[in-house]
């Protein structure tokens, strides 16, 4: 895995042996930025990555300049590894909480510009993701939300869904 660009473009970041984990393929980050880059100005945002897994994603934000991100994760060696990375990277912008995702939006009181979720692919429901998302008002004005999944789930009849790209394995349901 490696950071696609920003101050640390370039980047290898090597998860420990033995994590059980999917990170987002360098071709599929790549091509996000490259969406995202147009709508949005990442040193004025605040982010908030779901399931972070190894922080793939907010060590994207956070090398753009990204000025707040929270990255949610349950997996304790993997949230010590998030936070590791983050000190070695001086990434003091990364917050890192430990929680089940679900959770944490249940009690989340801030609202973002953009909400990253990328659960595990085997992951059974990623369907409420969106209407949590939405009813509890946690995206800000022109804000987005982003869900990484498999070719089995279809978001499209969702009344936020605006569009979905697909690259390789990995795919990206927008909605706004």
């Amino acid at each position: 895995m490696r950071i696609i660009s920003g101050k640390y473009r370039g980047k290898h970041i090597l998860p420990p042996a033995g994590f059980n984990v999917r990170p987002t393929t360098d071709f599929a980050k790549e091509s996000l930025f490259n969406i995202l880059t147009n709508s949005y100005d990442f040193e004025e945002i605040r982010v908030l990555d779901l399931f972070s897994g190894t922080g793939g994603i907010s060590y994207e934000f956070a090398s753009r300049r990204c000025p707040a991100i929270d990255a949610i994760e349950i997996n304790p060696q993997h949230v010590a590894f998030i936070k590791r990375m983050a000190k070695e990277l001086k990434f003091d912008q990364l917050h890192v909480i430990r929680n089940d995702a679900f959770k944490f939006l249940d009690f989340c009181k801030a609202t973002y510009d953009i909400i990253f979720a990328d659960p595990p692919y085997v992951f059974d429901s990623l369907e409420p993701i969106p209407n949590i998302v939405f009813t509890r008002n946690l995206l800000n004005k022109d804000g987005m939300l982003i869900v990484e999944h498999s070719d089995n789930n279809d978001f499209s009849t969702d009344s936020h869904f605006i569009d979905r790209r697909h690259y390789g394995g990995v795919n990206f349901s927008f909605f706004k």
